[in-house]
């Protein structure tokens, strides 16, 4: 049998210890959250409904399936930052008329939807992934443009976005622009490069240059509606393909466009899939709040996988990482989850054949995080513990099928590379409120600090103020460990959002889904020179 057992006890005290731990945590999340669903505040969005207009949220619901889900993306980008959470900008999957799309819409109540350093790295973050997975885009616009103050970090940046826009429609991927009010100056250019673009009457206003901007270029006189308006573009320039008459109107016209794309997915959706042995909730008791201590990934891939059904690959070489094969809502996936942190050169060894099987066999790769990085000491230095973590770089870098990353616990070191970390190119990465990552523990970085000054000191025949020490490494580790927590780099979309746990199987289903939409296809050769 291949369906895999448990050793959970949930009724132990550490379980209910390290449930506690996560609830507080996922509370704290919820608070962050709210504050990107809140917008400018109650303020500018009492304004805004006071105009007659849907909230962003809002808008995307009308648009969607009824009763389909919506993946949100990157719901905390800008967090810890001088701008709003959220970054006035909505992103995520969503089904419409059938079809899987990623969707963006702008938050008109935070500064007029006006688009900051964080909402550029979210829009483009938006379009990579619509673009790796072949899904249609539909864009709902309302905003002023660049945010003026920060146009620095902006302007040379934000070109990309339009190179996105002629890219996509270039390889076949539909583009769907509806304007709700200002589109204006370089955001003229987001329904001038669509495929296919709706404007709302007597809202959408979409021109190069506003009334003051031609008057001081020109000295021309005019109004927005001449200039940019619905009508006008509709029945003069051209570039409205369709004038609806409200915000309904145009979503309803949206849903239409979609319906007539013939829009096919490259790979069929599987049938209904059976569900895991194992409650999820159970996922909350899992990840010990003190990432020192280890857990068996197991009993989360047991409340993930379908049937909890798992056959691990190499079970007894290289013990601290799990490999195997499974399905996930239908969907196979081959499934890398780190057991007990430290990644020795077997388990390197190991993930690299792995890697290369599921390339072969077109399979998706799925890596759960909780890894403290490669074993270090003399002992592993001299059993070639770096030609062999190399090794597993990279097959992760040369990799073709598409990966998913999971961040469940610790993600520190190269071992976070070695997991396909953010900068190797996961289709999506998510975290847990658990997850910690950064290129050491707090307590390690501080150390090695420590001993390096000790060190100079001694080396330079000076005495060595052990009470400065202590003050530097308390003032060290405090810096670590908020800079390494979850919602510090989801702010910085280092991650596509921190998820609950108890959402882990659904996320990833709706992520397997829209995987397939794009042909799923593993490399053929094509890896670096492994060094034996």
């Amino acid at each position: 049998m291949t369906v895999l057992g448990t050793g959970l006890d949930t009724a132990s005290p550490e379980y209910a210890e390290n449930r506690a731990a996560l609830l507080a945590k996922l509370d704290e999340l919820a608070a962050e959250q709210a504050k990107a669903v809140g917008g400018g505040g109650e303020k500018y969005v009492e304004r805004h409904r006071k105009r007659g207009k849907l909230l962003a949220r809002e808008r995307i619901e009308l648009l969607l399936d009824p009763d389909t889900p919506f993946l949100e993306l990157s719901p905390l980008a800008a967090w810890g930052s001088d701008y709003q959470v959220g970054a006035s900008l909505v992103t995520g999957i969503g089904v419409i008329e059938g079809v899987e799309c990623l969707i963006t819409a702008n938050d008109p109540t935070v500064r007029g939807g006006a688009s900051n350093p964080w909402t550029l790295k979210k829009a483009l973050r938006a379009n990579e992934i619509a673009y790796a997975n072949r899904l249609p885009v539909v864009s709902l616009v309302e905003s002023g443009g660049a945010d003026l103050p920060s146009q620095k970090e902006i302007f040379i940046p934000g070109g990309a976005l339009f190179k996105d826009i002629t890219r996509l429609s270039a390889a076949g991927i539909p583009t769907v622009a509806v304007v709700f009010g200002n589109s204006t100056a370089g955001g003229a250019y987001v329904p001038g490069m669509s495929d296919h673009v709706i404007m709302v009457k007597e809202r959408a206003k979409v021109f190069l240059g506003g009334p003051p901007l031609v008057k001081m270029a020109t000295g021309e006189e005019s109004d927005d509606e001449s200039l940019g308006g619905a009508e006008m573009h509709a029945r003069t320039s051209g570039l409205a393909d369709y004038f609806a008459v409200d915000e309904p109107d145009a979503l309803r016209q949206a849903r239409r466009v979609v319906a007539r794309l013939n829009w096919r997915k490259a790979h069929a959706d599987p049938p209904i899939a059976e569900p895991p042995k194992y409650d999820e909730d159970e996922l909350l008791g899992i990840v010990p709040g003190d990432l020192k201590i280890p857990f068996d990934p197991r009993e989360v891939i047991a409340r993930l996988v379908d049937g909890s059904d798992f056959d691990e690959f190499k079970p007894l070489y290289g013990p601290s990482l799990t490999t195997g094969w499974a399905r996930l809502h239908g969907y196979p996936v081959g499934i890398l989850a780190n057991a007990q942190g430290v990644l020795f050169s077997e388990e390197s060894q190991k993930a690299a054949q792995f890697i290369q099987l599921a390339n072969q066999r077109d399979i998706p790769l799925l890596f759960l995080h909780n890894t403290t990085g490669y074993m270090v000491g003399k002992e592993y230095e001299q059993g070639g513990i770096i030609k062999h973590g190399a090794m597993m770089i990279n097959a992760v870098s040369n990799s073709r099928v598409p990966h998913l990353s999971v961040l469940m616990g610790a993600s520190y070191g190269a071992g976070h590379y070695g997991m396909c970390g953010r900068a190797y190119d996961p289709r999506f990465l998510f975290a847990w409120p658990s997850a910690k990552s950064a290129v050491m523990g707090p307590q390690q970085l501080a150390g090695v600090l420590s001993i390096v000054a000790r060190a100079s000191a001694a080396a330079k025949g000076q005495p060595y103020d052990d009470e400065a020490d202590a003050g530097l490494r308390a003032m060290v580790e405090q810096q670590i460990e908020s800079e390494s927590l979850p919602m510090f780099l989801s702010g910085r979309l280092y991650d596509d959002g921190v998820i609950d746990p108890r959402d882990t199987r659904t996320v990833l289903g709706l992520c397997l889904s829209a995987i397939h939409s794009a042909p799923v296809e593993g490399a053929r050769g094509g890896f670096g020179i492994f060094r034996m």
